[in-house]
């Protein structure tokens, strides 16, 4: 009965993913004219896509939702058709790509390195199942198909594919590896990955006189459009969670109460340890708290921002909570007069929201720990991005898991001698019997879902 409880739950991600997408479509077409959207499209297509390149400025708001529609279909499609296992994993995917499809991803550059990836798993004589979610996390370097296909010194098309394939290829075992190191301390491991596999590409890139160039294309001027958007789509994401999942609602507050004492640490399937319910409450209060965050140091909602803030949602399934973003978050908030910037700075922007990943370390040692990793994070990001030139999407992701790799020894040998008293599986130890999650089944599957968020 537990399986079956678990395997109706995850059905309903598929359906979901295919109507959040398809609304995405529908809001392109509404805030924007057909020949806008048709105009807007070629230019996201043609773009080099360097950070920062913000889809509603090049190319207005409608298609850069539009764009961002298409490639969340593409990649819900992927993963239902590889046979790829549904779980929170398959959510934070989604807001990856939904989020990141705003600025940096589109239905062009991502094709290479999934098909890259889809060979490794033909090579690896494997399924390609097991490869497909991290075939779409890979596409953080979409970027660099895009300039090696549009913008590099021997720009052409062959060579751009032949970039995506090679990134898609080396990839998968390089983020297996990357994850183990981190401790479960950086969300982003992917990311990571990628920052590590672009310090090598750059310099070979510079070497042959061809490095790629930062860029900035910020817009301004959506606050209201994109706040109307947001609001909505967090309200919607709080109200299924309490009155559509078949649970009542004081077992879903009493589950999301539970699900904010979690450290957050990875792998932290949410969806799988407190059931649907909480996990869109979650949802939507993070995705509330990432626009507050905005507003607050007087910033912009506009593609990026509204790409960290889609991220946030989607790792609200996997990690992410109220108690142990917000400690970072304002740590990045001080670090930005540490280093003599405004709060409404691009860049310190993006740290605020994507500096999340940072979150395991506020759950798994205390939110003073999180303010230090996020104060340490806001200067390390901005000096971390001109080694990799701008072609790694998930640069937080990079500094985030440098953070991660030096915080973590140096806590547990300095401040902290002992565990935390209660730690995320344990909550399968104080509610078994009581809880519809089958114990002995979550931890067999902790490796298959470690797997999955390499």
């Amino acid at each position: 009965i537990r399986r079956t409880i678990l395997r109706e739950r995850y059905r309903q991600i598929f359906p979901t993913a295919v109507l959040f997408s398809a609304g995405l479509i529908w809001i392109g077409f509404l805030l924007d004219e057909p020949g806008n959207i048709i105009t807007g499209l070629y230019r996201i297509v043609v773009s080099e896509n360097i950070l920062i390149t913000d889809y509603v400025y090049i190319a207005g708001p409608g298609a850069a939702l539009i764009n961002s529609g298409i490639v969340t279909g593409i990649s819900i499609c992927i993963l239902k058709f590889s046979g790829a296992s549904f779980n929170g994993d398959t959510i934070v995917t989604m807001g990856l790509m939904s989020g990141f499809s705003l600025f940096g991803k589109n239905f062009f550059n991502i094709w290479p390195i999934i098909l890259g990836s889809w060979l490794y798993a033909k090579y690896r004589k494997r399924p390609f199942s097991r490869y497909a979610s991290v075939a779409l996390l890979s596409t953080s370097l979409a970027p660099l198909v895009s300039y090696m296909t549009f913008g590099s010194k021997y720009a052409s098309v062959p060579l751009g594919l032949l970039s995506g394939v090679v990134i898609g290829f080396v990839l998968p075992s390089l983020s297996s590896y990357t994850y183990k190191i981190q401790n479960g301390m950086n969300l982003y491991n992917m990311g990571f990955a990628c920052g590590l596999l672009a310090m090598t590409i750059v310099p070979i890139l510079t070497a042959l006189d061809d490095k790629p160039e930062s860029v900035l294309y910020w817009a301004t001027g959506f606050n209201t459009a994109f706040a109307v958007v947001l609001i909505i789509l967090c309200l919607i994401f709080i109200l299924a969670g309490f009155f559509c999942t078949g649970e009542p609602a004081w077992a879903v507050w009493a589950g999301y109460r539970r699900l904010l004492s979690t450290t957050g640490r990875a792998p932290s399937d949410y969806l799988r340890m407190f059931g649907a319910g909480p996990v869109l409450v979650n949802m939507g209060v993070n995705g509330l708290l990432g626009m507050l965050y905005i507003f607050l140091n007087c910033g912009d909602l506009n593609g990026p921002t509204l790409g960290g803030i889609f991220t946030i949602i989607g790792f609200s399934a996997m990690g992410k909570h109220a108690f142990n973003i917000v400690p970072v978050m304002i740590g990045v908030a001080l670090g930005a007069y540490g280093i003599h910037q405004t709060l409404d700075y691009p860049s310190l922007q993006l740290a605020g929201l994507f500096g999340t990943t940072l979150a395991p370390i506020s759950g798994h040692f205390g939110w003073p720990f999180g303010v230090l990793a996020g104060f340490i994070h806001s200067a390390l990001v901005l000096q971390i991005s001109s080694p990799v030139a701008g072609v790694n999407l998930y640069n937080n992701g990079f500094s985030g898991g440098l953070v991660a790799i030096v915080l973590y020894p140096i806590i547990t040998a300095v401040w902290v001698h002992r565990r935390p008293k209660l730690r995320d599986e344990d909550y399968y130890d104080l509610f078994e019997g009581d809880s519809p999650i089958d114990t002995s089944d979550w931890r067999t599957t902790r490796t298959v879902v470690s797997e999955q968020a390499e």
